[in-house]
């Protein structure tokens, strides 16, 4: 009778852990990729992103996203649903890669659209809105500074990052700086 409780007790346990494998967890690292989109905007997701402590990612125009205790997959599905459902992407397609030896062991701010490097930049103790962008290799020809978004926690918020007061703005770990495409007015 023992050998039989044995089995069946192993087998229990393997069947309760199960679910659990392959799932994103905090503190990972995880690749996402986006494909449907213009090429110039896919420069602007494809890249390693932190999962946070409480469990989210920080994604370019819709800011946090729960990605902890999902399957690759199912993320990649919630993903394309909420550009959808943003009417950001009509049809984007995304893919995310969770490695679980990847682990996040330092700080970041992501920084995107028109500038020169689109991607995390290092968290460092006060670092600033200018510096970010700058870390980020500057704005290009068509970003304006006029008009820097900064998302945090979900927020979103302006500024004219040609300002001295706004480009004194000290950054959090996990927020999201957007500099946007100049206008037809050059703004």
């Amino acid at each position: 009778m023992k050998p039989q409780r044995f089995i069946l007790a192993f087998l229990s346990i393997i069947c309760l852990s199960t679910p659990l494998m392959g799932q994103i967890k905090a503190g990972q690292a995880i690749q996402i990729t986006i494909a449907g989109v213009p090429t110039e905007e896919k420069a602007r997701f494809d890249q390693m992103y932190p999962v946070s402590g409480s469990g989210t990612i920080n994604m370019p125009m819709i800011g946090k996203v729960r990605a902890a205790g999902l399957k690759p997959e199912a993320l990649s599905t919630i993903l394309q649903k909420k550009y959808k459902d943003a009417e950001i992407y009509t049809q984007p397609t995304f893919q995310v890669f969770a490695d679980d030896q990847a682990k996040i062991e330092q700080q970041v701010v992501v920084v995107g659209g028109y500038v020169r490097r689109p991607g995390p930049v290092p968290y460092t103790r006060n670092l600033t809105l200018w510096q970010a962008i700058q870390t980020a290799g500057g704005a290009t020809e068509f970003g304006s500074m006029g008009r820097v978004a900064l998302t945090r926690r979900g927020q979103r918020k302006e500024y004219d990052a040609e300002k001295p007061k706004y480009q004194q703005i000290k950054l959090v770990p996990g927020d999201t700086v957007n500099v946007p495409q100049k206008t037809i007015l050059g703004q």
